[in-house]
């Protein structure tokens, strides 16, 4: 039986890296996964870029078996369609490896709690070593929606919330940040600062966010510039999401496209907070 599974992305209102704590918004981009449990072999298929490692998704799918107390079969097809750039600070991998998650439950017509899936697709992330912090809270912006902060350390949700809906504008830029490149050592030393955000973001999310940005651009050397750019011409927050190089702008709902006339920002990628699923 042919599985189908998706899960969205989101962008960074405080980065984890400096102290263990995180918070995301989870927007519309999403990734759909398909998964055929039948065939000789063991394929995977990414659309959106080809050449990118393919060693996670084989270990989403392997855990989930195991998970399941399900034989993995012997061959197997799966295909990854995203509307994430990979290795932006968009939550791809997290994205991803929900959505391949959901697709093998579906194809098994299993049940499983939904923070567990969660917590499963961390795991996998972790054992591919494609994660520094274990990227809890950008599996659960990406899985749940709205505002989410957590403790990445414990795997534990410290705050849930419905915030709304907001127009988000994404400038995605050609390079790549790999996990293995970043200045864990920097980031680190500013990790009083960061943690500072937290009680921030739960009232005023838009502000952590601009905050955290501009902290992880000036220790990271991300051009933080268009952040700027945006919060002169009524962004309500804007900054640097996950590693960079990405700057995620929200908006007031409706306002992208008066907001992209004024600026003459064009090539942003395009989408909204995604609220909590009901």
């Amino acid at each position: 039986m042919i599985g189908k599974g998706t899960s969205h992305g989101a962008i960074t209102v405080i980065n984890a890296m400096p102290c263990g704590i995180g918070s995301t918004i989870g927007i519309t981009l999403r990734t759909d996964a398909v998964f055929n449990p039948t065939g000789e072999t063991k394929d995977v298929g990414i659309s959106n870029d080809p050449t990118e490692n393919k060693e996670m998704a084989r270990i989403c799918v392997s855990e989930t078996y195991k998970k399941m107390n399900i034989e993995e079969p012997e061959g197997w097809l799966l295909n990854i369609y995203s509307e994430i750039p990979i290795s932006r600070g968009l939550k791809s991998s997290s994205s991803a490896c929900n959505a391949i998650i959901n697709s093998v439950i579906s194809a098994e017509r299993f049940e499983m709690d939904v923070i567990d899936k969660i917590k499963l697709g961390v795991n996998c992330a972790r054992k591919a070593n494609v994660t520094v912090t274990g990227a809890f809270d950008d599996a659960c912006g990406c899985e749940l929606g709205g505002l989410v902060i957590t403790d990445n350390k414990k795997d534990e949700i410290l705050f849930h919330n419905d915030i709304g809906e907001y127009d988000v504008l994404i400038y995605a830029p050609k390079n790549k940040i790999k996990k293995t490149a970043l200045p864990l050592n920097e980031l680190k030393g500013i990790s009083s600062k960061i943690e500072g955000l937290v009680e921030v973001a739960k009232t005023n999310p838009f502000l952590a966010m601009t905050v955290n940005g501009m902290e992880i651009a000036s220790v990271s050397g991300i051009d933080n510039s268009l952040a700027e750019i945006a919060l002169s011409n009524g962004a309500l927050g804007a900054g640097v999401s996950g590693s960079g190089p990405a700057i995620a702008i929200v908006l007031e709902k409706g306002d992208a496209e008066d907001f992209i006339q004024r600026t003459k920002l064009i090539g942003m990628i395009s989408a909204s907070t995604r609220r909590i699923p009901k």
